[in-house]
């Protein structure tokens, strides 16, 4: 029904609708007059446009990005300020007021050029520096599961070698640029200026940065302790602002993923029977061993790990304060592992007037470490064994042909788990004093000590086991009697340091000049002992008990170490440069070492010059627009080893030697002898280095590169020289050692729009060779099956043994070789090679057979970041070595076999590679090229995806930041050798030898970093 209005209605329904109209009208116009549409162009500083540039309203997720004109367009809100960003270039933030156009003009970033980076003594300018110095930020390792800091470093530096462990808690092994001595490889590491051994002591998460020194302009400076390379750790200290808490944790688990593949029941009982039948034994009757074990699965474990930190720092105009608290906790791969550490690091720094300052850092640990046992016996038992006997609740002994050798795997790893208590405590700290004077000068007064208790404890108990060949059906292992060991060992370190430092720029000059006074005292003292059950008395299983005071007195042992040495040194250095292209760097130091007051060779010298010049900073190289910088840099100088395992090598201990029986009634007076002999001219060794190398940066910055070309010689090697007809041998500088190699570093990062990325790669190759050593034709031997040799014109501690041709497959094929006069060879046996070509082979035919040290190794690292996320993975390899494999070498005891036995010669032509199965035949157990495998491989270390909370987000509830992450280490390895891992350590003679290494897990963690 339609309805009519009356003129009144429709009057007001009319002025209604007006009324809405308008007020409509001036809600869209107010609405519109609060956003605007912002134009303009963006160059550098050559008017070029730049394309790409990030253009964001600060404080949002709103952004565009430049076109290929440079040109944008953007709606803003009133009041706005925007954010414009390009990689290579500085960062420029601009307030739109009431302007409809903004052109902008940015700037190539200098942030590289003017990093500043610390030395030894002192910090520098990057741009100033003629050395090869990486700069690694606490960031780039603070999340990532590792007890040891340096282990998150691998693959990431050119011309560091990072060897890890998977076990719980293990320090890397660490070499810079190859090798260097026979008497160690070890580096300084220099925690806030004190010189150190190890930083395991330290929490990633309190590290502001590391400096990795590698040239001679760089570690002259160190003198005595420079040989090796040194890195130099800066923790954390707080910065000028507000007072910020950050607390941050993972957790996660960590799994062994690469087992390796050795034989079942059923194939060892095969391959066990033929190796007796090749014998001329009867086969081994295995009715009573049914069982199918997989001992490796028995003894592995899926491990927790977790890492939880808090720190508070806070700083004002006077005053600074850092506190940081941590706990790591890991279990092993291998069942009832554990390791726990406890951090502290707490600093204050002080101005007491504009001039004066005062300060000090503390470190302090507590480490549990774990009782870690080895993989090896699970590796060599029989798989024929049981692993439990329910009826007697007892572990199984292993078969007759190994229960002498060994003992059931469980035996260690649940029988014998934690019967070693270690506890370790470290403090590491200074004070300092400085005071700025004369405008120019400064003045730094810094005493640090570092003292380090370590004490361990270790229980034997009675162990039982099922045996049905024993009466009884249970045997007791070992001597069947309780026992306890004990030691304590403590270390000090106290260090002085005077510096005084004088800056100046005038003219087209600029000078660091730094002279300094500084003493190192070093102080170590070990007591061990141990006692046995005695009668009637057995040593409970209880670690309150595992004291040496208790037990049979008649059966303790005991012994000592004990030493103390200190330096006395004096350092000066000199940074300049001219026109800000032309730079030098010399340094010099003078080492007085008490180890060697006994020669009078106690004082030694060391030095170092260094040249750059700054291509880039040429007038006629201003107009290359593609190229940003470019230096030239070279360095020479002399370095000192002290790593030595003698603490007084001029100085010899006495040792005891004959007793002899005087007087009535007669008594027996113990006799001594020197170690060693001693030499009057005896001196540290030296290592005179060079390099020479660039540094460029392109195309506004995003890519960097750097290059160098290295070369060092360690002369005066300390060794022994041997006694004629079992004299006591001497000591003396009889050798020298030749490291030399090309590093390579390139890093690319750019933007594109609300997309960032980085690529960087590096690539180190190793050339080492000793010169010479003693006397022609002597060596050093080392290594378990004395593989291990260095000897003139050779790599250090390369595999020495005989080349391998194949296997002999007949009888004829033995006629018509080379006669074999190490033993009685048939078809079946390794074929060596005659490399002498006289016809016959003899001893006289080993030969180089593999090299432990990699002619390359590299890293990659990717990083992708779209607005809150962030990606980021780490691969790295090594290629060119060689390892050794000791573990399968069974001329002691019978082991399981390996998979790949399953392919042993067996008839003419079943097999070249892998011999017959015959104990007695000990050509196939000699050092030869059948126990080298191929030691390069390829690993993604790390992969983690995080994402960064909006920061207006969570600053309504109090945050000021808010990061999730996921962490994934060790994802894959490709590799070549039948071990857990190809990363394999040892000592400067003897590494690269796989023993039964343990393996390599992958580690996946979760965690969350959290800032109020």
């Amino acid at each position: 029904m339609k309805r009519n209005l009356n003129p009144p209605m429709k009057r007001a329904l009319r002025l209604k609708n007006l009324f809405l109209a308008v007020c409509f009208l001036l809600i869209g116009t107010t609405a519109f007059s609060q956003e605007r549409t912002v134009t303009g162009v963006v160059t550098d500083s050559f008017n070029e446009p730049l394309i790409g540039v990030s253009i964001v309203v600060q404080g949002t997720n709103t952004g565009v990005v430049t076109g290929l004109d440079g040109d944008y367009s953007i709606q803003v809100p009133a009041g706005a300020t925007l954010d414009f960003s390009y990689v290579g270039m500085e960062k420029q933030s601009i307030k739109v007021g009431d302007r409809s156009v903004i052109n902008v003009q940015l700037k190539e970033d200098s942030q590289m050029l003017a990093e500043t980076v610390v030395i030894g003594y002192g910090s520098a300018k990057k741009r100033d520096l003629t050395g090869s110095i990486t700069n690694i930020k606490g960031d780039e390792i603070a999340n990532k599961p590792v007890a040891n800091p340096l282990s998150a470093l691998q693959g990431k530096v050119a011309g560091v070698q990072i060897i890890n462990s998977g076990k719980a808690g293990a320090d890397p092994e660490i070499r810079v640029r190859g090798t260097n001595s026979i008497n160690g490889y070890k580096p300084l590491y220099v925690v806030d200026g004190l010189f150190n051994d190890n930083i395991n002591f330290l929490n990633p998460q309190d590290i502001e940065s590391m400096e990795i020194l590698k040239d001679p302009s760089s570690l002259a400076i160190f003198g005595v302790r420079g040989a090796n390379g040194v890195i130099i750790i800066t923790t954390k200290k707080a910065k000028e602002g507000q007072t910020r808490v950050n607390i941050n944790g993972s957790f996660g688990f960590k799994a062994v993923t690469n087992k390796i593949a050795m034989t079942d029941a059923e194939g060892f009982k095969l391959l066990y029977n033929e190796q007796l039948r090749n014998e001329g034994n009867p086969e081994y009757d295995f009715s009573d061993w049914t069982g199918n074990t997989n001992w490796q699965d028995e003894i592995f474990q899926t491990g927790f790990i977790t890492n939880n930190n808090i720190s508070i720092n806070g700083a004002s105009e006077k005053h600074s304060f850092y506190l940081g608290a941590g706990y790591a906790y890991e279990q092993g791969n291998i069942k009832n592992e554990k390791y726990s550490k406890i951090t502290l690091n707490i600093s204050n720094d002080y101005k007491v007037t504009d001039n004066f300052k005062v300060g000090f850092q503390f470190n302090g640990a507590r480490i549990l470490p774990a009782d870690t046992k080895s993989v090896a016996t699970a590796l060599r038992a029989a798989p024929v064994a049981p692993v439990y006997n329910e009826e007697y609740g007892l572990y199984t002994s292993l078969p007759g042909f190994q229960k002498a050798q060994m003992n059931n795997p469980m035996v260690d790893v649940a029988l014998k788990a934690n019967t070693t208590k270690a506890e370790n405590y470290r403090g590491s700290g200074n004070i300092y004093g400085q005071w700025d004077f004369l405008k120019h000068f400064q003045f730094k007064a810094m005493f640090s000590l570092d003292y380090a208790s370590n004490s361990t404890r270790t229980y034997t108990p009675i162990i039982k086991v099922y045996d049905a060949s024993a009466e009884g059906d249970i045997a007791t292992l070992g001597t069947g009697k309780t026992g306890v060991s004990q030691a304590k060992e403590t270390e000090m370190k106290v260090q002085s340091d005077y510096l005084l430092t004088y800056t100046n720029s005038w003219g087209d000059h600029s000078l660091t000049a730094t002279a300094g006074f500084t003493t190192y005292y070093n102080k170590l003292e070990n007591l061990n002992g141990a006692r046995t059950q005695g009668v009637g008395l057995v040593i409970p299983d209880n670690s309150d008990k595992w004291y040496v005071s208790i037990g049979d007195a008649a059966t303790a042992t005991n012994g000592s170490t004990q030493w103390e040495r200190s330096t006395v040194s004096v350092l000066a250095r000199i940074l300049y440069n001219y026109k800000g292209k032309y730079l030098f760097n010399g340094s010099y130091r003078r080492d007085g070492s008490s180890a060697f007051s006994y020669t009078g060779n106690q004082w030694q010298n060391f030095y170092s010059v260094g040249l750059g010049w700054l291509m880039s900073e040429e007038e006629w190289m201003k107009g290359i627009e593609w190229l940003d910088m470019l230096k030239l840099k070279g360095s020479w100088g002399t370095l000192g080893n002290q790593n030595l395992d003698r603490a007084y090598p001029a100085e010899p201990l006495l040792t005891n030697a004959y007793s002899a029986v005087f007087g009535t009634p007669s008594a027996i007076y113990p006799g001594y002898q020197l170690a060693y002999l001693p030499n009057p001219n005896l001196r540290w060794e030296k290592v005179e280095a060079w390099e020479v190398g660039a540094e460029a940066n392109f195309f506004r910055n995003r890519l960097h590169f750097e290059g160098v070309y290295y070369k060092k010689k360690t002369k005066d090697l300390l060794a022994e020289v041997p006694g004629i007809s079992g004299t006591v041998p001497g000591i003396g500088n009889l050798g020298s050692i030749e490291n030399m190699g090309v590093e390579l570093a390139l890093n690319w990062r750019d933007q594109i729009g609300d997309w960032d990325y980085n690529i960087g790669a590096n690539l180190t190759t190793i050339k080492n060779k000793v010169l010479s050593l003693v006397q022609e034709g002597y060596s050093i031997i080392a290594g378990d099956k004395s593989q291990s040799y260095t000897m003139a014109g050779y790599p250090i501690g390369y595999f020495y043994g005989y080349k391998v041709e194949g296997v002999y497959q007949t009888q004829e094929e033995i006629d018509n070789s080379p006669k074999n006069k190490l033993a009685t060879v048939t078809p079946g046996d390794l074929k060596f090679k005659d490399v002498n070509g006289d016809g016959e082979i003899t001893t006289a035919d080993r030969t180089m057979i593999g090299n432990p040290t990699p002619d390359v190794t590299y890293g990659i690292t990717l990083g992708v970041g779209y607005k809150n996320w962030e990606l980021a993975v780490d691969m790295m390899g090594q290629g060119g070595n060689q390892i050794y494999r000791t573990w399968d070498n069974y001329n002691w005891s019978q082991f399981n076999f390996m998979e790949q036995r399953m392919d042993r010669w067996h008839g003419e032509g079943t097999s070249n590679t892998q011999p017959l199965l015959n104990t007695k035949h000990t050509i196939n157990n000699m050092n030869s090229e059948y126990y080298v495998e191929d030691g390069s491989f390829f690993r993604i270390r790390n992969v983690s995806l995080a994402y960064n909370f909006d920061k207006a987000l969570i600053s309504k509830i109090g945050m000021q930041a808010l990061k999730l992450y996921v962490n994934i280490q060790n994802l894959k390895t490709w590799k070549h050798n039948t071990g857990y891992t190809p990363e394999l350590g040892g000592s400067a003679i003897a590494f690269g030898v796989d023993d039964g290494s343990y393996p390599m897990p992958a580690i996946y963690t979760f965690g969350f970093n959290l800032t109020f």
